[in-house]
Parts: structure tokens; sequence; C-alpha cells
């Protein structure tokens, strides 16, 4: 049994968050000419900071099912929604990395069990 602090569950948990955002962000690109579209975007910090409270259930009471907030922002620029789509790869390649290493500790343990 797996508790909240668990390497796998949190880098699921991230890898989560990252695909919010880049739900938000498509769509935010795809509406930029779309009049009185409100932009929408999923803020990391205000979850990663819980880290040691149960993250899940967090995220799920915030973000409710779609997980993309609007923000009170009118004007959409297409760079800086670019800009945020190039770190929000970066952030996915850096949780991907993570759930790796997670997963070769567990092959780790298991072949010195053997």
């Amino acid at each position: 049994m797996y508790s909240p602090l668990n390497p796998i569950q949190k880098s699921q948990l991230y890898l989560d968050l990252i695909a919010a955002r880049q739900e938000a962000v498509s769509g935010n690109i795809a509406n930029m000419d779309t009049p009185n579209y409100v932009r929408k975007d999923v803020e990391f910090s205000q979850y990663l900071n819980t880290v040691n409270s149960s993250l899940e259930t967090k995220l799920s009471q915030r973000l409710g099912p779609s997980g993309i907030m609007e923000t009170q922002e009118k004007m959409l620029s297409a760079e800086d929604e670019l800009a945020l789509m190039q770190k929000n790869s970066i952030l996915y390649a850096m949780a991907a990395k993570q759930m790796t290493s997670a997963i070769n500790e567990i092959k780790t343990v298991i072949n010195v069990g053997q």
C-alpha cells in the first residue's frame, strides 16, 4: 500500500498537473482570436508547496474535475502562451525522469531481494 508521500504517486500527480496546464494553454492558443475569451491556466506553485499533505485531495478540491481555472487577464499573447507551453514541456521531462528514477529504485530493491 502506498502512502501519499510515495515518489511514484507524487510523480503521477505532477504529470496530472502538467497535463491540465497543457490542456489550458492549448485552449488559450486555439481561442486567441475569440471575442471575450477568458484566459485559463493551472498554477503549480500553490499545489507543489503542499506535498507533505494529501496533495491529491487538495488538487481535486481546488481544481475540480477539469483542473483548469480562469484567470483575470484579458489579453492573450501568443508569445507568452508558447513560452508557457515550452516551460510545461521542460516540467514534463523532469517529472518523467523522476518517475523513471522511482521505478528503477523499485527494480533495484526487487533484484537485490532475489
